[in-house]
């Protein structure tokens, strides 16, 4: 939901999801006069709580030496900033923001008129749109505060079963959820599947078998070959699956299909289909490998629609992929019933988009319509990638744009698959400064003791995940605080190859601004999150310590650090004006 209030020069723009909510804030001149910031006050009706939420930041002539990892109210140590997020929300709650300017002198604050908002923030679970976000940042000062950076294999009993709910934050339980709605013989499970080796999900599968006795699996058995000899990395992950099918009761030719046919390319499909007496109800699609890493490691959303029309069209995708044809046939067949969409916008409502695709007679692919739909974004575009961006979309980006002030937000796994593209990518993307970019990454003790002086807990690396340990979705956002928000999101990397190889598929929804509050807000949560921890890695590379010129960042003690926010054509002034 999205609301806006003001009182005493002072605007509050507040976006909430599930998880998250965003205050995008503003003030008129007078009220910018001697501005320290705002604090911030959080009164929970639903939980009967109220309280002054928290900061990391202070006044050096306050709290010069804050101990690791502290932190601090915004009563006395208001933010500095005109966009801020709550990450410590929950779904379904009844909020009331008390967005407070403050004045003064740091040792004699001075507080103005509030602004409250009321919010009410969504529930995961809803009649058409069902998104779920797990919490993708093990290296985080949350996870060293709550866990100590151990391991979560390492932790015992209720400790690590605390642990992996924090790290799923609902995301493995919605999954094994969506298996359970088949509850007797009227139901059926059709589902396509990549990484399959989680245990307690494939257990729900065998679960679902024996009270529905009606559910196949499409899987992964493709293993390309090199001078004739199998990818062995390839065929481990295929023996693994095989054996877990064996060990929990589905490796039937009955229940389970390997996908074979040219091994090239790759079954990169992640959904199930619900049927009920034959008809499709519902599908789960979405980023998520059915494994530990995808579940609980990096990154993921599971995304659930309940239209029998787009269930309908996952299960004729789901039959085609089951006779196993070759990708030139199984592109035909899609092209057939799934044609590319011409335009941007698309069309209102909900558009599956299936893989592999056919080229055009011009050789242009939905691929390229996902790069024209980045390039229509007025005011906002937001944008992941875990193996890096494709030169369609360089293209778009590298350029400044002449006509718009647009923010491009990307968060990506790393710069590039290797240091060559990695280096180009990064001068690309750096000819626009309306890049904003986020990488990967933790705080290590080094960064912390040479460059942060310790004031922030140490993190650790994800040892969930080996490849991809941070990001692992593929979602765009164009325009999602309009009215006529475009959230496109899938199993596909936005690359070559999954258009035209493999076997993939996309949702493109049209005008729903919940579906987009709750993509929003996970995006700027994680966005904000490791684009903090990829400008301190880059400058710890660049200068050490406090001998070098190095201070912690305190909060300015006068209110000149809102200048930058209100000089035009500044990043910061545009950020504004996209928020508030």
């Amino acid at each position: 939901m999205r609301t806006r209030k003001t009182a005493g020069g002072v605007t509050v723009h507040a976006i909430a999801g599930t998880y998250v909510v965003m205050l995008g804030l503003d003030a008129d001149a007078p009220a910018r006069e001697g501005l320290l910031g705002f604090a911030l006050e959080r009164i929970d009706k639903t939980e009967g709580e109220q309280y002054w939420l928290t900061g990391m930041r202070t006044f050096k002539s306050v709290y010069p030496n804050p101990p690791q990892g502290a932190l601090v109210s915004t009563h006395a140590h208001p933010i500095q900033d005109f966009l801020w997020s709550d990450f410590t929300a929950k779904p379904a709650h009844d909020y009331v923001y008390r967005v407070v300017p403050v004045r003064g002198k740091p040792k004699k604050l001075e507080y103005g008129v509030p602004v409250e908002v009321n919010v009410e923030t969504e529930r995961p679970g809803h009649a058409t749109h069902s998104v779920y976000f797990n919490r993708g940042v093990i290296g985080s000062q949350a996870y060293a505060r709550e866990f100590a950076n151990k391991d979560p294999r390492d932790l015992k009993g209720a400790e690590q079963k605390r642990a992996y709910a924090w790290l799923s934050r609902g995301l493995f339980e919605a999954m094994r959820d969506f298996l359970r709605r088949a509850t007797g013989p009227a139901y059926a499970l059709r589902a396509a599947v990549y990484e399959f080796s989680y245990e307690p999900i494939i257990e729900e599968f065998h679960e679902a078998l024996k009270r529905c006795k009606d559910v196949k699996l499409v899987y992964d058995a493709r293993v390309k070959t090199t001078k004739g000899k199998p990818d062995p990395s390839e065929a481990k992950r295929v023996a693994l699956t095989e054996s877990l099918l064996k060990k929990h009761g589905l490796k039937s030719a009955a229940v389970a299909t390997a996908r074979t046919a040219t091994p090239s390319a790759i079954a990169h499909n992640k959904f199930i289909v619900l049927l009920k007496d034959g008809h499709p109800e519902a599908v789960w699609t979405g980023s998520t490998n059915f494994t530990e890493s995808g579940i609980f490691g990096q990154s993921n959303v599971g995304h659930v629609v309940e239209d029998p029309t787009v269930a309908a069209a996952y299960l004729a995708y789901w039959t085609r992929l089951h006779g196993n044809p070759e990708v030139p046939t199984l592109r035909g067949s899609n092209a057939a019933v799934n044609p590319d969409l011409a335009n941007f916008p698309p069309p209102a409502g909900i558009r599956p988009i299936f893989s592999p695709r056919l080229h055009d007679a011009h050789g242009h692919t939905m691929l390229d319509w996902y790069a024209g739909a980045m390039d229509h974004a007025r005011t906002l575009m937001c944008f992941t990638a875990a193996f890096g961006v494709n030169q369609l979309f360089l293209t778009v980006l590298k350029t400044p744009a002449q006509s718009k002030d647009d923010l491009r937000y990307l968060f990506l796994e790393k710069w590039g698959v290797n240091a060559k593209l990695a280096a180009a990518t990064k001068a690309d993307l750096e000819k626009n400064p309306h890049n904003q970019v986020a990488v990967g990454g933790y705080l290590a003790g080094d960064v912390l003791h040479e460059y942060l002086k310790d004031r922030w807990a140490v993190e650790r690396s994800n040892p969930l995940s080996t490849n991809v340990r941070y990001t692992h979705t593929k979602y765009m956002l164009v325009d999602p605080l309009s009215d006529d928000p475009v959230v496109i999101s899938g199993s596909a990397n936005f690359s070559d190859a999954s258009t035209v190889s493999n076997d993939e598929n996309m949702l493109v929804v049209r005008g729903d601004t919940r579906v987009a509050d709750i993509y929003l807000g996970e995006f700027m949560r994680l966005w904000r999150h490791y684009n903090y921890r990829t400008i301190v890695n880059a400058k710890a590379d660049a200068v050490t310590g406090v001998e070098h010129g190095y201070e912690p960042n305190y909060l300015a003690e006068d209110g000149s650090w809102a200048a930058d926010f209100f000089k035009k054509g500044t990043l910061k002034e545009q950020r504004r004006l996209t928020f508030r």
